[in-house]
């Protein structure tokens, strides 16, 4: 697998990409292609959440478990499918809370990368899916990778918000060093949760952190 990935990230994981699991990551998604299955998202798309939010630009996270697993969804950002695409039920529900929390309306539209140019990472942790299998990857490497991503800005900025929404979420909230950084805890956002993500309001949140920082809020509009 040839690692076409933003400089400033490539420069920052360098020694990731030399361990012997990035490796076998690469050899196992080779062979897999090899063999006719169709993995998502598109190879050169693996990477965008770093491309669209260079190290230095980081200001918050949203972390996701692994892509969508349907066709034409996954584009490389957590949460996020392109805009000719619907709203997965998930994605809906952030634009409710939206809608809720910041009293204004979203556009209908559903690629997130505008959030992502604003200095969102919008990062799964599990960056490819075969098609039609969740969390079909879930166990090929690619965990050490992101657990490596976070724990690289937990280390190397400060003042990122970091929002950590449902269980497997908020297991990652032990890489990261809270005197320097902010989390945010919610459960997530999917229908299966009942609601429960309702009412967090951090989008208005985390504006408040940045802005007390120093920082430019996100437009979370679309």
């Amino acid at each position: 697998m040839e690692v076409r990935i933003e400089e400033s990230w490539k420069q920052a994981l360098q020694g990731e990409f030399e361990k012997p699991y990035f490796a076998a990551l690469a050899r196992y998604l080779h062979q897999e292609k090899a063999l006719g299955k169709k993995i998502y998202p598109p190879g050169g798309e693996i990477f965008k959440a770093f491309e669209l939010t260079p190290v230095d630009k980081v200001k918050a996270v949203i972390l996701g478990q692994d892509p969508y697993h349907g066709y034409g969804q996954a584009m490389g950002l957590s949460f996020s499918v392109p805009d000719n695409v619907p709203a997965p039920p998930s994605l809906k529900n952030i634009f409710k809370e939206i809608e809720d929390d910041l009293g204004i309306r979203m556009s209908g539209r559903t690629n997130l990368e505008s959030w992502a140019r604003q200095g969102v990472l919008l990062l799964n942790a599990i960056l490819t899916v075969e098609a039609g299998m969740a969390a079909s990857h879930s166990k090929i490497g690619w965990e050490p990778f992101t657990d490596a991503v976070i724990s690289y800005l937990s280390a190397n900025r400060s003042g990122i918000v970091f929002l950590l929404w449902g269980n497997f979420a908020r297991s990652k909230k032990a890489l990261i060093d809270t005197s320097r950084h902010y989390v945010l805890e919610a459960a997530h956002p999917s229908p299966l949760a009942r609601g429960a993500f309702f009412g967090c309001r951090h989008f208005s949140k985390t504006n408040q952190i940045l802005e007390s920082e120093g920082k430019a809020p996100i437009d979370w509009q679309l």
